[in-house]
């Protein structure tokens, strides 16, 4: 049998209807939510087994994808399967009210739990990164990220731009403190929100900041990135021209309209532009995968052809680029933040001071 090395839209499609394809509804949930992970629709980058998360995957690697697959349907209904990052290693008799399967991710002792060690065990075939919910199976896309980003962004507008009455709705009682968001709320109307990243999970800002009612601006280094969020119309338009972008983003600010913008470019270069131009965002914030400095975030010092052959070539000095790209991203936020503090209100000042709370620090 030869060995799958990419993804086969057909041989993983995801099973739907009433017909089983293992021998109970439990084991069949599992194999119908580890193919919708993995569907072209769904995940990221389907021919390396990623779904989100710079490098979350699904299964370690296809010969452990086919081996999960083949477990799931021959599992019975007292036994529970065994996944020890990304690939099955045993089937155990157990009892029915057991879990079915029992899975682990990334698990290394905390004196080796570094990117350099777990990096040589994935590179051998011996680990995975699972990120959050591609290697347990759950992701479903942006559309799962939506909601607590409009919910974040939501809560931002209630407390900082909630001045303009016609945006307030009719009042509830105290006690209906769980819909309280739906009754009197603010707006991000007329407001410049500024942030980067359009992934798995980024890609939901630039849909809940205009459902805020919101002007989005969001930089993203990678173009086919940009073109799914504008496929799915999570996003409105993109530029290549950064001040393209940012004209057209204070135009929708100027009007009041409420519109996303995809910029092609370097989170820290269009921070830098703005800064040139005296443009004071209303909010700024980040969802790049920052957290993988390999991966997951792109050097402003290098483009991404040369980014994949540093990866590859020299991965500690690609690191050490992209710790000081971090830096400098998240000093120009901070610079925005003072900015904002010397030249706008109490109130705007405020929603600066608390975007910067929230801003990650690296030490």
């Amino acid at each position: 049998m030869i060995q799958a090395t990419t993804y086969d839209a057909i041989k993983y499609k995801t099973p739907t209807g009433s017909k089983l394809n293992c021998k109970g509804w439990i084991q069949e949930a599992a194999l119908r939510m580890l193919l919708n992970n993995l569907n072209p629709d769904v995940a990221e980058k389907p021919d390396e087994l990623i779904v989100y998360g710079g490098r979350g995957k699904a299964a370690r690697n296809f010969e452990a994808l086919d081996n999960i697959i083949k477990a799931l349907k021959v599992l019975e209904n007292d036994e529970t399967l065994l996944i020890q990052s990304g690939k099955p290693v045993g089937i155990l008799k157990t009892h029915s009210n057991a879990p079915r399967i029992l899975l682990s991710n990334s698990q290394l002792v905390p004196k080796w739990a570094t990117w350099e060690h777990f990096d040589e065990l994935e590179k051998k075939g011996l680990m995975m990164y699972g990120q959050m919910t591609a290697g347990s199976w759950i992701y479903i896309g942006s559309q799962g990220i939506v909601q607590g980003t409009y919910e974040t962004y939501a809560s931002i507008a209630n407390k900082h731009f909630n001045g303009d009455t016609s945006n307030v709705r009719s009042q509830t009682p105290a006690s209906a403190s769980h819909v309280s968001h739906l009754t009197s709320r603010g707006s991000l109307r007329s407001t410049l929100n500024v942030t980067a990243g359009l992934g798995g999970m980024g890609g939901a800002q630039p849909l809940a900041i205009t459902m805020n009612e919101g002007v989005a601006l969001i930089a993203e280094v990678e173009r086919w990135r940009i073109e799914k969020r504008i496929e799915t119309k999570y996003c409105d338009l993109w530029f290549e021209n950064t001040d393209d972008a940012i004209d057209r983003a204070l135009e929708a600010k100027q009007n009041g309209q409420a519109i996303s913008i995809a910029v092609l470019t370097n989170a820290v270069c269009l921070l830098e532009r703005l800064i040139e131009r005296n443009i004071v965002p209303d909010t700024v914030t980040d969802q790049t995968s920052a957290h993988d400095p390999l991966y997951g975030y792109v050097p402003h010092t290098i483009n991404n052809t040369q980014a994949a052959i540093m990866r590859e070539q020299n991965p500690a000095q690609y690191t050490e680029l992209a710790y000081a790209s971090m830096h400098r991203h998240v000093e120009l936020m901070i610079m925005e933040t003072t900015y904002a503090q010397e030249r706008m209100n109490t109130r705007r000042s405020k929603n600066w001071e608390l975007t910067n709370r929230k801003t990650p620090v690296l030490k």
